[in-house]
């Protein structure tokens, strides 16, 4: 068995959904008021929480079975995994970062049901292709090595 640890560090989160969704406001042509109603806040940061909490709680039904335990605390979400001892430990990086996009990808996506209806199904197309592309790294395994002998 081999256990991995994975931490998504919240306010590192919300600046890269805040950096998203001001670059979305300011480049949406046509509409004057885009940016304001867009761009997310210190004002909107309970909704953002509920995402946040909702996010935590998509990752641990997809990964259920690897998961030995989950802490969503006020700094974040630590996951601890328990995977096939022939897991490449190569794609702990690979599976942190797509971990820390499919977060921000999927709050943006909840977020734009509020404030940018004709962007959302992208954005909760792209969280859900992130997070499944987790799970198969999880299931991915080392491919075996035959001894040689000398």
């Amino acid at each position: 068995m081999t256990e991995i640890t994975i931490s998504i560090i919240k306010e590192e989160v919300y600046e890269e959904v805040a950096q998203t969704t001001s670059y979305t406001g300011a480049k949406m042509e046509n509409d004057d008021k885009a940016y304001d109603r867009i761009f997310t806040t210190e004002g909107d940061r309970s909704q953002l929480e509920r995402f946040w909490s909702e996010s935590c709680v998509a990752v641990c039904e997809t990964l259920k079975e690897f998961v030995q335990a989950e802490q969503n605390e006020k700094e974040g979400f630590t996951l601890f995994l328990a995977l096939s001892s022939s897991f490449d430990k190569a794609l702990e990086p690979a599976m942190k970062k797509e971990l820390f996009s499919f977060f921000v990808t999927n709050i943006v996506c909840k977020w734009y049901v509020f404030t940018n209806k004709k962007e959302a199904g992208d954005f909760a197309t792209a969280a859900a292709t992130m997070l499944d592309g987790v799970k198969r790294k999880a299931y991915h395994r080392r491919k075996p090595t035959r001894p040689t002998r000398k």
